[in-house]
């Protein structure tokens, strides 16, 4: 169900369920937590792509025939997801998600915890759980209004209501729009750009936006100071230095 393929510096993960508008299942949570993780440690891939297969559905959310039956199986026990991009998973390098048609519910989600957001024109998006009784229990009642408006927030989160790629573009919630055949390439344009900047430099600036947002000003402000130091004794930055007197471009390696 999800493909996991490395091109260059780049890891693709593509959630290939189409009979199924992209739903995932339990066992298709627990291949894509696997694939993050060896994203994670691998030293070679930089930069993650998340998307989905055909142009009709990037992912639709949870595959409701297993998940509601799981559910009321545990419903005296504190529901567990494994763990991923959504809970747990410390991830610092880049997550591009190129969404392909309908991103509902924990598809959504899943793009909320991505890092940059792009979007075919007949891309739809929303969290429809308060109309069948729960809410968006994978960060989206947490990481949406701090993506978007507070108050454009609560209309989605409270209504359930589903929005097209344009107007996700106009209120912030995406990067870009392009037309469904062009979404692939402008997703690996996006990375080949972020990979061609030192990979630590991205990882930490990735992990001081997101640690940061907990923090006062002045603890941020300290807090890139220090990261600032590190960086500064890397051979990236190094190597940087060298390539700018020497009038090329730097050659990174992630050290």
């Amino acid at each position: 169900m999800i493909e996991y393929t490395k091109e260059g510096r780049i890891a693709i993960f593509t959630i290939n369920r189409p009979e199924a508008m992209g739903a995932l299942h339990i066992e298709g949570m627990k291949q894509l937590t696997r694939a993050f993780m060896d994203f994670r440690d691998d030293d070679e891939l930089w930069v993650g792509i998340l998307t989905g297969t055909g142009e009709k559905a990037f992912c639709a959310g949870v595959d409701v025939k297993e998940f509601l039956p799981f559910v009321r199986e545990t419903k005296h026990t504190k529901w567990q997801r494994p763990a991923g991009i959504l809970r747990g998973l410390d991830l610092w390098k880049p997550l591009i998600a190129a969404c392909n048609g309908l991103t509902l519910g924990g598809g959504l989600e899943m793009c909320l915890a991505c890092d940059i957001m792009i979007a075919s024109e007949n891309a739809k998006f929303g969290l429809p759980e308060v109309r069948v009784g729960i809410i968006p229990g994978g960060g989206g009642t947490q990481r949406l209004p701090r993506i978007i408006p507070r108050r454009l927030a609560a209309e989605m989160l409270f209504t359930g209501k589903t929005i097209d790629a344009r107007e996700a573009y106009r209120i912030g919630l995406v990067n870009k729009v392009v037309p469904p055949g062009e979404l692939m390439a402008e997703a690996k344009k996006m990375a080949e750009s972020i990979c061609e900047a030192a990979p630590l430099a991205v990882r930490y600036a990735k992990e001081l936006m997101i640690r940061g947002a907990g923090l006062s000003l002045e603890e941020g402000l300290r807090l890139e100071d220090d990261i600032e130091s590190t960086l500064m004794a890397t051979e990236d930055f190094k190597e940087a230095v060298t390539a700018f007197a020497e009038k090329r471009r730097p050659q990174f390696n992630g050290r």
